[in-house]
Formats: C-alpha cells, sequence, structure tokens
C-alpha cells in the first residue's frame, strides 16, 4: 500500500465508501480495492438487479445466470479483492474537510476520502454536497412536480464538480444493462485510480497512463535488465521542475516498479489461479446440479467403481 494511502487511513476511516453493491458498485471496488485502497461497499441489499428474473446478456454465462448466483458471485469477488460489505443503507452523505462523513441508516457514521455513487434511485443521499440545480432535474408526473438526480450531472468518467464524489449510477447511458453497468463502475474506478495516483501519491501523467490491472506470465519479462529498464523508462519521465525530493522519488519509482514486477506470475502460479478460479464458482452451484453434470459424465460411477461402492 502506498504512503499516501496509510496517511489517508490516518484522517478517514475509508479511502473509499461506495453507495451500491450491484454491478457497477462491485465493479468499480474490485478495482479499487486491488489497487490498494480501503473500500468499503455500502449495500442494502434490495439493489434493483434482484427484481429480475433472470440474466440473459452477461458475457461468460452461455445459459444465463441466476440473480441470486450472479448476485453472490459479485460479493463474493469484491470481498476477495479486499472490499468491506456493509449491509446497510445510506441517508446522508456530508463533506468533511477534504473528505465525506457518511451516514448509514443502521450503522454508524463513518468517513472516507473519495465517494462512488452506485445506486440507480434518485440520490436523495447526495443532496447538499453540491449545487442541488444542477445535480437535481424537475420534472411533471401525473401533474405533479417533482425532483429526481439528473442522470447527466457526472461526466462520462464519473467525475463531478464536488471533489472526491464520483457517480457510477444513476447514469442515462448504464442503468438499463447490467454489463454496461458492470463497465460503467470499472470506467469510474479507473478514473478514481488515476487521480489518487496523480493527487495523492504524487506520480505525474506518463507514470500514470501505464499502469494497467494486467498480469502476464513472467516468461520473456523476467531477463536481467528488466527491472533496470523499468527504472529508467521512470526516470526519463520525470518532468523537469518536478518540486519531489529524491527521496519521495525513489520511493515512487520503487513503487512503480514493484506494480510492474507484480504483474509477472509463474506458470505455477497461473495453474494455481485457474484451480482457485473455478473452485470459487464451484461454490456457489447447487449441489445437485453438480452431481447431475458429474453424473452425466460417468464420473460419479467411475468414482463409486474405484471405491468399491457399487451393487452390481
Amino acid at each position: 500500500m502506498s504512503e499516501a494511502t496509510t496517511q489517508q487511513e490516518s484522517r478517514f476511516d475509508h479511502d473509499l465508501v461506495i453507495v451500491g453493491g450491484g454491478p457497477a458498485g462491485c465493479s468499480a471496488g474490485i478495482f479499487t480495492a486491488r489497487y490498494g485502497l480501503e473500500t468499503a461497499i455500502f449495500d442494502r441489499g434490495r439493489s434493483s438487479l434482484q427484481r429480475l428474473a433472470h440474466l440473459e446478456n452477461y458475457p461468460g454465462f452461455p445459459g444465463g445466470i441466476d440473480i441470486e448466483t450472479f448476485y453472490d458471485l459479485l460479493h463474493d469477488h469484491a470481498e476477495a479483492a479486499g472490499c468491506t460489505i456493509v449491509p446497510d443503507l445510506v441517508e446522508t452523505i456530508e463533506q468533511d474537510g477534504s473528505g465525506f462523513a457518511i451516514e448509514p441508516q443502521g450503522g454508524e457514521r463513518v468517513t472516507a476520502r473519495r465517494v462512488i455513487a452506485a445506486t440507480r434511485y434518485d440520490g436523495e443521499y447526495l443532496r447538499g454536497l453540491g449545487d442541488e440545480e444542477a445535480m437535481f432535474e424537475r420534472y411533471e408526473h401525473d401533474g405533479e412536480e417533482h425532483e429526481r438526480f439528473d442522470r447527466a450531472y457526472p461526466e462520462m468518467d464519473g467525475t463531478t464538480p464536488v471533489d472526491g464524489l464520483y457517480v457510477a449510477s444513476p447514469s442515462a447511458e448504464a442503468d438499463e444493462q447490467v454489463v454496461i453497468a458492470a463497465g460503467r463502475g470499472g470506467r469510474v474506478a479507473k478514473r478514481l485510480i488515476r487521480d489518487v495516483r496523480l493527487e495523492d501519491e504524487g506520480f505525474w501523467e506518463e507514470v500514470v497512463e501505464h499502469h494497467r490491472d494486467w498480469v502476464f506470465l513472467e516468461e520473456g519479462y523476467r531477463d536481467g535488465d528488466w527491472e533496470e529498464r523499468i527504472r529508467e523508462h521512470f526516470r526519463e519521465t520525470i518532468p523537469e521542475g518536478s518540486d519531489h525530493s529524491s527521496a519521495k522519488l525513489e520511493r515512487l519509482e520503487d513503487q512503480h516498479v514493484d506494480e510492474k514486477l507484480s504483474q509477472l506470475i509463474s506458470r505455477e502460479e497461473q495453474a494455481e489461479r485457474r484451480v482457485e478460479g473455478q473452485r470459487a464458482l464451484a461454490t456457489r452451484l447447487d449441489d445437485d446440479v453438480l452431481r447431475a453434470e458429474l453424473d452425466a459424465r460417468g464420473l460419479l460411477r467411475a468414482e463409486a467403481v474405484a471405491d468399491g461402492n457399487t451393487s452390481e
């Protein structure tokens, strides 16, 4: 974890609070937690996703997937990445110095440096954070005038006029399809991480743009001068007139090198991750479905014969 993140922890309960534990919120949290930001996802357990009967168009599930299993997998992934899932409803958010104070319905008030709104509901909890005329729009329904969150308020990358406040949902372009909502969460998280690297950690554009959330096989990379080439590139990009101390630059260089080297894994680790990934999926599958599939492949019968557990 970076020095900047460690410093934030002394001032705030969390680096980031995400309001909403559906596809957008969990997708954002997976990115931010894996980067090392202490991330809490407030989810009241009534995501709009849970009103669906079955999910058809999410890639990777050729037979579709039932909502309960998909929702559980979303939360499993977020928690595995390092997020804390808080089963509570956020009622209000107030600015608190350079961060925010989050007031939940049932739990204790918490603070965070940044907030991502990721619930498609009306956004009432955001009132008071900025220019309400810009944040909310008026409309008529059944002859009465109402207000709702203006989905055009945030930029495409989720940024808003309020420093530290990002919006993944409500979103005009992402709320109607689950896969787009998840992509929206990832886009907003990517922008937030970029801001953390620039504003809090002290990196500059050329290095920020080289941060990737990818993993490669180490073959072909871990030669004798790979690390030195990373260091040379880093030093070449240091802006002229940088006001960072030499000690600060050394820390940033080491962090940059560690990030790059952590993206490389061996074939053995690749195989281990493959098994771990499939096991994580298997824990959410119905036992009867698993048995039926194994039986259809003849695996249960073969195992019974091998153990001598057969009536024949």
